[in-house]
Parts: C-alpha cells; structure tokens; sequence
C-alpha cells in the first residue's frame, strides 16, 4: 500500500503556491549543493545524497513527477503539486496548496529515507507544514 507525506503551505509559509517547475528546480538545487559538498570532501556525494533522476510522463504533465533510481538500494518516489480547501479557525475557507511526496508499493526503506530527507529540505525551503508518512507533523513556519 502506498503512503504519502504532505508539505502544505500555510499563510506564513514563504510562498502560497507551487508549481511542479519550482518543485523539479528544489530538486536540483539540492542536487547541486550535495555535490559541491561532495568535491569539497573529494568524495562523490552528489550521487549518493540524490541517486534519483527527476522524469515525467505525458499525463503528469503540470501536476506530478517521478524520481527514478537505477541503484539497488532505491527504486521510486513521487512527487506532485495540487490544491485543496481548507477552513481557518473563524470557520472562512481558503484555498492551499500542498506538495505530496508518496511512496509506491514498489519503493525501498532506501526511498522512504531518501523522502523523509527531501520532504524536510522542501518544508524547509518553503517554510511549510509537513505531514511525515507515520502522521507526524513538523512546522517550518514561524509561529505566533
């Protein structure tokens, strides 16, 4: 069965939406870091911090991707973007946006170590509220 993690963006998050570009640009961001980190340390941890290669499919276009591994320890991750309609404490409804990051059947441990890790980097980036897959929530978003 699969499960997923949410990175919700709240009012004070940094940004109130998200397109899939700016997810996919994250992605390599995080890419590029870990391999600068890795040339500083003369090892390549570019290719072990994000073994994955970011590919989308025809119907996914605008709404999700896929992060695929040929390494034996990682398989596949999901990753979309979409909105849903919440209702703040004064009962008013707004609209929010949400990262889901799920995990197939098929995925690995190695994958759902790999989400946590870049779940936690997106909800920090973006300053959000992230929904872990065991339900847990953190907040990355200044709090009153």
């Amino acid at each position: 069965m699969a499960v997923n993690a949410f990175i919700k963006l709240v009012p004070s998050s940094a940004k109130q939406t998200v397109t899939i570009e700016e997810v996919q640009e994250l992605f390599r961001y995080y890419k590029n870091i870990t391999e600068k980190t890795g040339n500083q340390l003369d090892w390549q941890y570019g290719d072990s911090a994000f073994p994955y290669e970011i590919k989308e499919t025809t119907e996914g276009k605008e709404k999700w991707f896929y992060l695929h591994s040929d390494h034996e320890r990682y398989k596949i991750i999901l990753v979309g973007v979409d909105t849903e309609i919440v209702r703040n404490e004064d009962g008013v409804e707004r609209e929010q946006a949400y990262i889901q990051i799920t995990l197939p059947e098929q995925s690995t441990h190695g994958d759902k170590g790999k989400a946590n890790e870049f779940s936690k980097f997106l909800a920090k980036k973006l300053k959000g509220e992230l929904h872990l897959f065991n339900e847990r929530i953190m907040y990355y978003y200044p709090r009153k």
